[in-house]
């Protein structure tokens, strides 16, 4: 059966009735979920492993048969795990139907079906007795309901449920504690995410309006890979805090919670950011810890893992502190998420509130864009095009869609980011504006908020074609033209999001690959997906090609536009980006944001994501092999997408 479902489209803006199976959402959910990922976290697998055998056999120690409750199983690892180390039974429930019947047929294969029992439930919902679900209560409580933010799946209210109805009191639990670490940290690069910073243009001093520089932020937490964060990045301001543990092998609750550590600052600075991270101790005596520290902070080798990162707090305001100040930083969290805030005076005993955003700014803006609406080089690229239109056209009139404060009128098309541009301009355009003149210069930044893939931003193309009737022969257009580009890479660890399980830890759990790879034969094409690349190290196999370009001093044409070339190199896949032309000599863009070295190593825009087209074997790529890699891409001005195809020669 077809269903239509109504969708926005990012490139055009128009209302789009888009076909697709009733199974649509259940294959884009297994291509598009973390399980390869955890899969291939042996550390994780390894150290739950161990976890698990110790518990069993503490309970075998105490003469009693071991009864697992696994809440979350997923593909049923953990509990074909439990019962490899002795468990007598198991009840592993999953609530995303798709993965239950996966998990079943995994243990099916295995040969565990006669110990473990697949509940199609959520944890909740599980009842115990005689007809129900379980026929009696678990004394091995198994779990991995964790996320960045360690209680943002729901685990407290999932453990306290668990506990009360679900679990014997004093029950083993796998993992036993986890632990909160924070650090207090002064950084102009993390806290040029979270408010808007004055702008120098041409010796004038533009100031944020007071009601976003008063704003206390959204409370929400960034999640990033840290470890592509360089200690250089952040001057720490005090050492690294036990915040709060959690035993979850005891009856525990998901009311509100504070917690501080009290400390001395160990140099002087602005109290700006607060770094986050967890450790699960997976035994009582903490012998087996998998930890979630970014790679700086221990010296073994690194270990790589996107389903578990790292977390940025930023402070509803920054503050001096002084070497020597006595600081106390407190943590309050509900059943689902944390915030943090500093108090100078360790006396202080009410818990901080929650911070709430104000200005609107931080509903409508990510920390992304706040970072590159703070970037001063792409601040400078812009003044220096305006400055060469005003040399050569003192007459402009300026149609601006984006802040950038010397603006005489601007569009937009979100109604909250209108108020929000409203307050540091309010001159708006309307349709009385114009007064019958035509328009000498339009200038425009393509940044738009429903944006994911690169090329969603020539949305701006539309937006420019849409006004051509309001424009007079010769108009100036920025940016005049973009240009899409693309490069091969190999991945440091990106490729293992993509990469065939097979066997885990012993356990063939193939059964993952093949969804995965009928969810991405689901489509006719395949699709890129969009990467912050600077968190995730690759390798430039090939030097950067512009694959596509795109005239905005032409209305968007009627015709497709195609592309057709090769690549020669062995790769997981390729990169691609867009670069915006303001001038003939000044170029913005969304992808690198330098030369590749010799040795291949990328530096990539923090401000966008980037499009990633993973080949279906980047597994069978290494070696010293060289192979052709043959592309099209197919821009249909009508649908405002780029299909792209590949193909490998060796």
């Amino acid at each position: 059966m077809k269903t239509f479902c109504g969708r926005a489209n990012p490139t055009t803006g128009a209302l789009d009735w888009v076909e697709e199976s009733e199974e649509y959402d259940y294959h884009q959910e297994i291509a598009r979920s973390c399980y390869a990922d955890m899969l291939h976290d042996r550390d994780r697998n390894e150290k739950y492993y161990r976890g698990i055998w110790a518990a069993v056999a503490r309970v075998k120690a105490r003469g009693e048969k071991v009864i697992v409750l696994d809440i979350g199983t997923g593909t049923g690892l953990l509990s074909m795990m439990a019962v490899t180390a002795g468990a007598d039974f198991c009840y592993a429930v999953e609530v995303f139907k798709p993965m239950a019947e996966a998990a079943q047929c995994i243990v099916e294969k295995n040969g565990f079906s006669d110990k473990i029992k697949i509940i199609n439930k959520h944890s909740t919902d599980v009842t115990v007795g005689p007809g129900g679900d379980m026929q009696m209560k678990a004394n091995v409580l198994i779990t991995e309901l964790f996320d960045t933010e360690l209680i943002g799946e729901g685990a407290l209210p999932s453990y306290e449920h668990a506990h009360q109805n679900l679990v014997q009191e004093g029950c083993e639990a796998v993992p036993h504690r986890a632990t909160v670490y924070a650090q207090l940290v002064e950084s102009e690069l993390l806290w040029s995410w979270a408010q808007l910073q004055p702008v120098e243009i041409e010796g004038a001093r533009l100031l944020p309006p007071p009601a976003v520089g008063h704003c206390a932020g959204a409370h929400s937490v960034c999640d990033i890979q840290l470890s592509q964060v360089s200690p250089d990045s952040f001057a720490p301001l005090g050492p690294l805090c036990t915040m709060f543990s959690v035993d979850f092998s005891k009856q525990l609750s998901s009311a509100f919670q504070s917690h501080s550590s009290q400390f001395v600052a160990q140099s002087s600075g602005r109290a700006q950011v607060v770094l986050s991270w967890w450790d699960l101790d997976m035994d009582p005596s903490g012998n087996i810890v998998c930890t979630v520290a970014p790679s700086w902070t221990y010296p073994q080798p690194e270990m790589w893992r996107d389903h578990w990162m790292q977390s940025v707090y930023f402070l509803p305001m920054e503050s001096r502190v002084t070497a020597g100040e006595e600081l106390s930083l407190t943590v309050c969290h509900d059943d689902y998420s944390l915030w943090y805030s500093l108090q100078k005076d360790p006396q202080t005993k009410a818990p901080p509130s929650r911070p709430c955003c104000t200005c609107q700014a931080h509903l409508v803006w990510t920390r992304p864009r706040f970072g590159e609406l703070n970037d001063r080089r792409r601040t400078e690229s812009y003044v220096s095009a305006l400055r060469s239109v005003s040399q050569a056209r003192s007459e402009s009139r300026l149609l601006v869609q984006e802040l950038l404060g010397v603006i005489v009128f601007s569009l937009e098309s979100s109604r909250m980011s209108k108020e929000i541009i409203e307050q540091i301009r309010p001159d708006q355009l309307n349709s009385n504006d114009l007064g019958g003149e035509q328009i000498s210069v339009l200038m425009g930044e393509p940044y738009f908020s429903t944006s994911l893939l690169p090329w969603h931003s020539l949305f701006f193309w539309y937006c420019r074609t849409a006004v051509a009737g309001l424009l007079r022969p010769g108009t100036t257009i920025l940016p005049c033209s973009a240009t899409l580009h693309m490069m091969a890479v190999e991945f440091q660890d990106l490729w293992r999001i993509r990469a065939p399980c097979g066997t885990c830890e012993g356990f063939d759990v193939a059964l993952m690959d093949e969804m995965v790879q009928r969810s991405l034969d689901f489509r006719e094409c395949r699709e890129a997906e969009p990467h912050p690349l600077w968190e995730y190290p690759c390798r430039a196999l090939t030097q950067p090609t512009a694959v596509m370009a795109f005239d905005f001093t032409q209305c968007v044409p009627q015709h497709p536009v195609s592309s057709q070339g090769s690549l020669i190199g062995r790769c997981h896949g390729v990169a691609l980006w867009m670069e915006y032309h303001l001038t003939n000599d000044i170029t913005v863009s969304a992808g690198l944001t330098g030369p590749v070295s010799e040795q291949g190593d990328c530096e990539w825009s923090r401000h966008r994501k980037q499009g990633v087209y993973f080949f279906r074997s980047p597994w069978e790529s290494s070696g010293d092999g060289r192979a052709a890699v043959s592309y099209s891409f197919n821009f249909e001005p009508s649908l405002g997408d780029i299909k792209m195809d590949f193909s490998i020669r060796s």
